[in-house]
């Protein structure tokens, strides 16, 4: 059998939540796909470069297409070379495309915060979305809210879709480094509560603002609220919500930050702030429990299958519930401590290797 795989969004320089599926999904496909059954290509843009060893059944196509690259370039290729299967991680299916077509959809984000995107970005993904699920001949959730969603919004069939949970994997440097200082984020010798994601507005972070200021007000706290990452849609009245709060001084904005500054600011940070609208998944959440940072996320979408009972789950329209918690979690050390350890048994029950094989059933 020839399998074809859309690697095109796996080796970017700076992954985020989809890009980095796609890689872990490529990179651990390799020891599910037996090289006396399988042929496996994978189709790159131009410009980008694989960073491990391939196996001897696996082969490298670059599609020289520079606009269009899906819909234009992928398709021609699936018509003039075509494979048996074709497994799309980042759910847009070309054209083109064969009969057994696998396509991954990580959550419907713009159907439930819709005032987080521009009427374009809507029309685009509903389409995209739509006519992958029904062109695809199995579909891969990342979760059974995400299930849920498909079957009640766009009519899919049940049986065409796999839950299959993403995995997580804690690499052992970050593990067994020790602590570094981080003055050069201006937060040295100071307690603080972090934010690691998109600074917009499906993020939820007006409301991660208003909490804090709740926490400065009532609970006069001393910690400091960092925002770490790169500016999203609707950050400029998330700007000017910040820059109007008289605790502006203690609401530090990092900007998009490495790999490394990330780890760092979430071993030291005293928790991890996640409210947002609608998540598909949530890595967000195994990172912090995975270094033992505790966690406050929301109870909705699919959070609650992540988090389980190892994160505090609050309703993320609430700014009051969420500082009490923050306040709760910061002033009781037992209590922090259980969540902590109940974040860390939590991270186990998610591995690559298990997304990996789970999908390699499907061909």
């Amino acid at each position: 059998m020839k399998i074809g795989i859309d690697a095109s969004r796996a080796f970017l320089k700076n992954r985020t939540g989809i890009e980095e599926y796609s890689y872990q999904i490529i990179k651990h496909l390799r020891n599910e796909l037996d090289a006396r059954q399988y042929q496996v290509v994978l189709y790159l843009r131009r410009g980008q470069e694989i960073d491990f060893k391939l196996p001897q059944n696996w082969t490298i196509k670059i599609i020289q297409w520079p606009r269009f690259w899906t819909q234009i370039g992928l398709s021609l290729e699936m018509l003039l070379n075509p494979v048996d299967t074709l497994l799309i991680p980042a759910h847009t299916v070309p054209i083109m495309h064969p009969r057994n077509t696998i396509v991954v959809v990580h959550g419907l984000e713009y159907e439930f915060c819709p005032q987080a995107y521009s009427r374009l970005a809507r029309i685009y993904m509903r389409w995209t979305i739509k006519k992958s699920c029904k062109w695809a001949s199995k579909i891969i959730s990342v979760s059974e809210n995400t299930k849920k969603d498909l079957i009640r919004l766009y009519k899919v069939r049940a049986e065409k879709i796999f839950v299959i949970y993403e995995g997580y994997a804690q690499e052992s440097r970050i593990m067994n480094q020790e602590s570094r200082e981080i003055s050069k984020f201006m937060i040295h010798d100071s307690r603080f509560i972090a934010f690691i994601g998109r600074v917009e507005q499906r993020k939820n972070i007006s409301k991660v603002v208003e909490a804090f200021e709740l926490l400065k007000e009532k609970y006069e706290t001393e910690h400091r609220l960092v925002l770490a990452g790169r500016p999203g849609y609707g950050y400029e009245n998330i700007k000017f919500q910040i820059s109007n709060s008289k605790f502006c001084d203690d609401i530090i904005e990092l900007g998009y930050i490495g790999e490394e500054e990330k780890w760092e600011l979430l071993k030291n940070a005293d928790a991890f702030l996640f409210p947002t609208l609608y998540e598909g998944f949530g890595i967000p959440i195994l990172e912090a429990q995975s270094v033992g940072c505790p966690v406050i996320a929301s109870g909705n979408s699919s959070i609650p299958e992540v988090a389980g009972k190892s994160a505090l789950l609050v309703d993320p329209d609430s700014a009051e519930e969420i500082a009490e918690n923050i306040h709760e979690l910061l002033s009781n050390n037992d209590f922090k401590n259980a969540i902590i350890q109940k974040g860390l048994e939590n991270v186990k029950r998610f591995s690559w290797e298990k997304c990996a094989r789970e999908i390699g059933l499907l061909f």
